[in-house]
């Protein structure tokens, strides 16, 4: 069933989705009165209804139950993923709110070779957030995962909350023997193409944080995260 995002609750049995939400209702999904759609409200509620009138760029719903979500994980992840080389970050954020993540913070670590100005960054976020956007409608999220400013490695470390966890090629801790005590709460830092430095190992792990292996293969930029990902929801029990 098509899923969309608006931006207020529904406290009424109809409900006009217009903008570019409605154009791509009529014109690219080409759907017509009495097909059935998910309206997803800020708390996070899907509002299950069927089109009841159609204009050139707006859609009539007439709404007939409110539900809490129910796709989203019990353990809140922050992805900060040190910048890829080319467009390797739209597949990173497009599988990873697939996954299940809540946020994504790009971050300038020592290794990164992508080192976009400030207006080339500021273009490249808006289309990450379409991404994230359009991946939650695909995959039925509760939220739309938000796609943070780039930082600096060290900022990342200091904002960083819950429990940190960075995934180094050079080894660490089974992640399922960290996540025993079923944290709320993750930041996961994961490399670019050239990993991490021994020194920012050890700023994360000196703020408390872990060291974590993903095996004994070296994984792409691109892999590393969606593995981890994968790892953790289904150690928490997301993934049944």
């Amino acid at each position: 069933m098509p899923h969309f995002f608006i931006d207020e609750e529904i406290s009424c049995d109809r409900f006009t989705v217009g903008g570019e939400d409605g154009r791509h209702i009529v014109k690219s999904l080409r759907m017509s009165v009495g097909e059935a759609l998910t309206l997803c409200s800020p708390s996070g509620t899907l509002h299950e209804g069927s089109i009841s009138g159609i204009t050139a760029d707006t859609v009539e719903v007439a709404i007939s139950s409110h539900t809490p979500s129910q796709a989203e994980p019990n353990v809140r992840v922050s992805l900060y993923q040190a910048l890829p080389k080319g467009d390797k970050m739209e597949f990173i954020i497009q599988k990873a709110v697939e996954l299940g993540v809540t946020e994504i913070v790009p971050v300038i670590s020592s290794r990164c070779i992508s080192r976009p100005d400030s207006k080339s960054l500021d273009k490249k976020l808006a289309r990450w957030q379409k991404i994230a956007k359009q991946a939650a409608m695909q995959s039925g999220r509760g939220i739309i995962p938000k796609v943070r400013g780039c930082i600096s490695f060290k900022e990342a470390v200091r904002t960083a909350g819950g429990e940190k966890i960075i995934f180094y090629e050079l080894g660490g801790e089974r992640v399922r023997d960290i996540l025993t005590d079923k944290p709320s709460e993750l930041s996961i830092f994961i490399g670019s193409e050239g990993g991490f430095s021994s020194e920012e190992v050890s700023a994360v792990t000196q703020s408390g944080g872990k060291t974590a292996t993903l095996g004994k293969r070296i994984l792409r930029a691109e892999t590393a995260p969606l593995a981890a990902l994968a790892i953790i929801m289904y150690q928490t029990g997301n993934m049944e």
